[in-house]
């Protein structure tokens, strides 16, 4: 009785459970190397510019991959479509733990992507298909809690393989094992079934067309708001230790905190949310977006940092109650293709980001967080300003 109660509290429905399941397996063997990849391109030999090119290549394929993940989510069903991802994304790990030169992980990118930017629709079609409007801000919680789970575990284990055996030979084992758990991952998600709906635009314009105003509203406000993180992120890792004086080790804990903090508003933000509405905490999320960058850059020591991380934590505050919007404000018949549309356009819109950072970053290696930080404010002022939660429905 007690786990029914706990069940139905936190969303735990069990299509919700296996898919996320998958991206959990997954997420603790990419985290191992994700946020050291622009010191694996540095190690193989990339410069500055390479390495802004590589984050601008990344949220690129981000953007092209979207719309092929959420039609194949719609047309070959959620679970093929998981399994298809999976295989993709381990051609890409083979390839970046074989590159003996930096040009190799770009290729290797085309694959890995598939699974980090291809899968999103479905995890959210999943969600919509199967929880009621207003369970689904608890259920993107979950997702959200899993998905990050790894982020606050592996990268505190890849820091350390890291710092034992230096970046290239710890990167390359961090990938793996990652070959393994997509084995896993693709197991989790053979559990996957879920009926898909029929009907709806068959190409990409009559997807638009179903677009509400109030989704285009809010997808306007969120491509001004990822250009601040796109901006910065890929810069991170090479501030924080090239400028600020910090260890890979360290960097490691510094993510660590980022993630634990976003773990430990989750639930309460999303229960909170159900009560009060969704669009203050979406507020506030993007709010973080614009200090996290102000805070990393004003950080002098390592003690600082953990503060400024966990205003980077605070980023993922109202994303559960971001992305329940999305599911609201998308028709059911084209709820996969609506979610791959609209990343598809925030990430196209956003791929110059890390490329304009990386020309900042030759200025000044301030100057890309500074810059990153006007234009997420100004994201903010936007959403706040001209979305209403009330067109959901």
């Amino acid at each position: 009785m007690r786990g029914r109660r706990v069940a139905e509290y936190l969303s735990l429905e069990r299509n919700v459970v296996a898919s996320s399941a998958a991206f959990l397996l997954l997420g603790f063997g990419e985290e191992l190397w994700k946020k050291f990849l622009p010191k694996y391109l540095e190690a193989l030999g990339a410069g500055a510019l390479a390495v802004g090119l590589f984050g601008t290549t990344k949220d690129f394929l981000d953007a092209v991959y979207q719309y092929p993940g959420g039609w194949a989510a719609d047309r070959l069903g959620r679970r093929r479509a998981f399994l298809a991802f999976i295989a993709l994304a381990s051609v890409g790990y083979l390839i970046t733990m074989l590159a003996p030169s930096w040009p190799f992980v770009f290729v290797g990118l085309v694959f890995m992507m598939a699974w980090s930017s291809m899968a999103s629709p479905a995890i959210f079609a999943v969600i919509g298909d199967v929880l009621p409007a207003e369970k689904r801000a608890m259920g993107f919680t979950l997702q959200s809690m899993l998905k990050r789970v790894p982020s606050a575990v592996s990268p505190l284990v890849g820091g350390a393989l890291i710092g034992a055996v230096g970046v290239a030979a710890g990167v390359k084992a961090g990938l793996g094992a990652t070959l393994v758990l997509a084995a896993l991952a693709a197991a989790a998600a053979l559990a996957v079934k879920v009926p898909v709906v029929p009907g709806g635009a068959e190409n990409i314009r009559g997807v638009w067309r179903s677009f509400r105003a109030s989704l285009k509203r809010l997808l306007v406000s969120d491509i001004i708001i990822r250009t601040c993180e796109g901006m910065m992120e890929v810069f991170v890792v090479l501030y924080v230790t090239n400028v600020t004086g910090v260890s890979l080790t360290q960097f490691g804990a510094l993510v660590a905190v980022q993630m634990v903090t976003s773990i430990v508003v989750y639930v309460p933000a999303a229960k909170i949310a159900e009560r009060v509405g969704r669009k203050p905490f979406v507020i506030v999320t993007f709010l973080c977006f614009a200090l996290f960058p102000l805070a990393v850059v004003a950080a002098q020591n390592f003690e600082t940092l953990v503060l400024a991380f966990v205003v980077g934590g605070l980023r993922e505050i109202g994303e559960p109650s971001r992305k329940a919007l999305i599911v609201d404000f998308a028709e059911p018949h084209v709820r996969a293709r609506t979610v791959g549309l609209y990343y598809l356009v925030r990430s196209l819109s956003i791929t110059p980001a890390a490329f304009a950072g990386g020309l900042l970053w030759k200025l000044s290696p301030r100057a890309p967080f500074v810059v990153a930080c006007l234009i997420g404010l100004a994201g903010t002022l936007v959403f706040a300003l001209t979305v209403e939660e009330r067109d959901a429905g």
